[in-house]
């Protein structure tokens, strides 16, 4: 019996069963990678809550609870979302896995390659929103009318906040991803891109609006981002259009002689 599944190739046939059988065993890789993570992350989540506090004014520093429960809780639901984060690489290969005998071959490379560029941009993101983002959003939100308020922060509250704009910013950094997949699977072209441009980068505002965060300081450190990688998004395709163009030209070529 295989601990690991086989990859199929493209137009290779698989019954019903032997489908649901990769399915089944990749389901319990990405289940396995997130298990371990998540010891990892719960051994070392005293670490993780530093970390995450670090942002807050030292008088905020510790947050507070409100419940016997809350403390463990808490601590289970940071550590669950860090391994999540740690174990995302993993989980994203096994997805590629599983759909990629669905993807002509000439493509499979390609996707590949956007898929380990979506990881590293994920990082990027994550890395930009903890040390751009988080910093001035929460001295903004923690000093606003402090004169009027006696401020504390429930941990639940505050890690759940911190966690949406993290992970929002990581998922904004996925534009060129977005877009170059579009180009590649020839839906969208670097040319309409140009021409809509303006298009584009207010689809971004809109998005750099409606991610985590209700103040003004996290939406336009959003926003910011968004824009500058759309742009980097048409640079890209421009670049990366013709080379794939005159790989799809060299094929059919090839095929007819």
């Amino acid at each position: 019996m295989r601990l690991y599944p086989r990859r199929l190739r493209h137009g290779e046939e698989a019954t019903l069963v032997e489908h649901l059988g990769e399915l089944r065993a990749r389901l319990f890789i990405c289940l396995g990678a997130i298990l371990a993570a998540f010891i990892v992350t719960y051994i070392f989540h005293g670490h993780i809550l530093d970390w995450l506090n670090r942002p807050l004014p030292d008088d905020l520093r510790k947050p507070v609870t409100f419940s016997p429960i809350e403390p463990f809780s808490t601590s289970i639901w940071v550590s669950l979302w860090a391994a999540l984060i740690i174990a995302l690489p993993i989980v994203f290969w096994q997805i590629w896995a599983f759909l990629a005998p669905a993807v002509a071959e000439h493509y499979q490379r390609s996707m590949a390659m956007l898929v380990a560029f979506a990881a590293v941009l994920g990082l990027g993101g994550l890395a930009f929103g903890y040390w751009v983002v988080l910093p001035p959003a929460i001295h903004f939100l923690t000093n606003y009318d402090s004169s009027h308020f006696h401020i504390l922060l429930r941990a639940k509250d505050y890690y759940r906040f911190v966690s949406f704009v993290l992970i929002g910013v990581a998922l904004a950094f996925e534009v060129p991803v977005f877009v170059l997949g579009l180009v590649r699977l020839r839906i969208l072209t670097a040319a309409m891109l140009r021409r809509t441009w303006r298009v584009g980068v207010f689809v971004m505002v809109v998005i750099g609006v409606i991610l985590p965060g209700v103040d003004p300081v996290t939406t336009i450190l959003s926003v910011i981002p968004l824009v500058v990688l759309y742009v980097l998004s048409i640079g890209l395709a421009t670049f990366f259009e013709p080379r794939w163009r005159a790989e799809r030209e060299a094929r059919r070529e090839a095929t007819e002689y």
